[in-house]
């Protein structure tokens, strides 16, 4: 039986796969056409995987070559190479290595198709030196005349993996030879390269004296979407005969948002350690147990991201502003090497309004989780000396959210100004902040489960709370005037809708130097929603003093 893969490329042979059939055939389309092709990406995001299963195309001649005789489905001679031992080398030990790999890569293709190279690209392979750029152009001119010559005119198609691995005072000279490759013309001897890294050409800090490499041809590799998201999970079904409910594919897709490595973590907890009988589907409920396990566990891919998280002190104040969603926002700008180097971790990305988004609610959860303050000095005072967490719950077990949100107003207007005193946390967006806290501490002490539904829209941030079989909707704003205020019910009463909960949490926080604190409950489009307007302290009160 096939499983579920996240350590390392994945192969339909062993591993649930992704088809990726547009995207593979859309490279293969540009690899025909001679282009040199640039993939950058976050790591676990399917590259390895990807350029694997095109290579083997190419080496085969598989379907997806879409090929219209058996001469074109073998005209490449595809070559792999993998930079990520590299870094620390000279130029020259660079260069013999490189070539090693080459040559044992040449070899290796010649086996897998049942033959030998000819005497005459043994004894050139034989007397072949590389010591530098210069020489691998003149290796490779002579590698393809001997292929044309001897091997029906198959052209070389050069993959490089882990490109950012190379030697610095290597790279210059590297992509120059690349380069001038590519500008001989059609019949060049390497017909198409594909460079396949993290960190993109200009980032890789190469002589700023050299020409920048603008031959490439960018190349994109989404994350999974919702239909391939679904197609993954039902090759499970398929074969073992359990099936995902169709709310559990829903909330891995959105909670992931497709990304790779999480989709599969996720489908790996769900079918392989919580022991569900195969009998049975897997229901929300097991979803929430698996999420709950995500939110905690240390795997490879949370251990990239908080270790990145933390390269730069100044991650932490545009994240943590990026993940309150403040009504303004950071504009998605790449010249700025900041949100450069989160993007290129794989952390934030553009959203379709121009700005920094966390690129998915299990992310926006750890790295809150991370930055927050291990206490924030009011938790004793959540609630009043003769209530605790059990008071909120009612008689069947379900979450008086009402009161309990009602409680967290009046906790506020308690605690006053002392929430500006809460550690490492701006003051823009400590209501939310405090809003997650408690919330998150209820729900773990009453063992519900709670979800970061990140909306599109700016300044707006969903909290799915999940007990005993109900489902509680929580948004949190800022407070932009009277307009915005009403329209946000409305938009919270169609998303209560689409997810089939009976009723609606609007919690609006006002910033303003007067705020006027309201709460109010009304139907709004046949929904019922539960709304407050929650003053946030501007100032102490001895400022004020000093100020007069």
């Amino acid at each position: 039986m096939r499983r579920f893969g996240t350590r390392g490329p994945v192969n339909p042979e062993e591993n649930y796969v992704v088809s990726r059939a547009e995207e593979i055939a859309d490279f293969i389309t540009r690899v025909k056409e001679g282009r040199y092709i640039v993939l950058f990406a976050p790591r676990q995001t399917g590259k390895t995987t990807f350029f694997k299963r095109v290579l083997d195309a190419l080496a085969t001649g598989g379907e997806v070559c879409n090929s219209d005789s058996a001469a074109e489905a073998h005209a490449y001679f595809p070559i792999q190479l993998n930079f990520d031992t590299y870094l620390d080398l000279s130029v020259p030990d660079f260069y013999a290595g490189l070539y090693e790999d080459i040559r044992e890569e040449i070899e290796n293709i010649f086996q897998r198709g049942g033959s030998e190279p000819s005497e005459a690209l043994t004894e050139f392979l034989d007397n072949t030196e590389l010591t530098n750029a210069f020489r691998l152009r003149r290796f490779f001119s002579k590698f393809a005349r001997l292929l044309h010559s001897e091997y029906s005119g198959q052209k070389v198609v050069l993959i490089i993996d882990e490109f950012d691995g190379i030697p610095q005072d290597a790279v210059s000279g590297f992509l120059n030879a690349l380069r001038h490759i590519y500008l001989t013309g059609k019949n060049r001897c390497i017909h198409s390269v594909g460079i396949v890294g993290v960190k993109n050409i200009t980032q890789l800090d190469y002589d700023r004296s050299i020409s920048p490499f603008k031959i490439q041809d960018e190349f994109s590799l989404s994350n999974f979407t919702f239909t391939e998201v679904r197609e993954l999970l039902s090759q499970y079904t398929d074969e073992v005969g359990q099936a995902f409910e169709p709310e559990v594919v829903k909330s891995i897709y959105k909670q992931t948002a497709g990304q790779p490595f999480l989709v599969n973590r996720f489908a790996q907890i769900l079918t392989e350690e919580l022991d569900i009988p195969k009998i049975e589907p897997i229901r929300m409920a097991h979803f929430l147990t698996a999420h709950s396990q995500m939110l905690e566990e240390g795997n490879t891919n949370m251990t990239h991201l908080i270790t990145n998280i933390h390269r730069n002190p100044r991650f932490k104040s545009i994240l943590m502003h990026i993940a309150s969603y403040e009504s303004r926002g950071v504009r998605f700008n790449l010249d700025n090497h900041i949100i450069n180097e989160l993007a290129t971790y794989g952390v934030i990305a553009r959203g379709a309004d121009g700005l920094c988004n966390i690129v998915n609610s299990i992310y926006q959860h750890r790295i809150m989780q991370a930055f927050k303050p291990p206490i924030n000095g009011l938790e004793h005072e959540y609630f009043p000396e003769d209530n605790d967490f059990g008071d909120y719950l009612t008689p069947t077990g379900h979450i008086d959210m009402a009161r309990l949100l009602d409680n967290f107003r009046d906790f506020v207007a308690r605690a006053g100004f002392r929430i500006l005193q809460v550690p490492d946390t701006p003051q823009e967006y400590i209501g939310q902040d405090l809003l997650y806290a408690y919330l998150d501490q209820f729900v773990s002490i009453v063992r519900g489960a709670m979800c970061l539904e990140v909306q599109t829209g700016r300044g707006k941030i969903d909290l799915l709370i999940f007990r005993n079989g109900q489902k509680y909707i929580v948004e949190t704003k800022l407070w932009e005037g009277l307009r915005r205020y009403e329209a946000g019910k409305k938009q919270l009463a169609a998303y209560v809708k689409l997810e089939r909960a009976p009723e609606g949490y609007y919690v609006v926080f006002d910033h303003r130097n007067n705020p006027v604190p309201l709460s109010e409950t009304e139907t709004v489009n046949g929904v019922t929603i539960r709304s407050y307007v929650i003053p946030v302290v501007q100032e102490r009160p001895s400022s004020v003093t000093r100020a007069t």
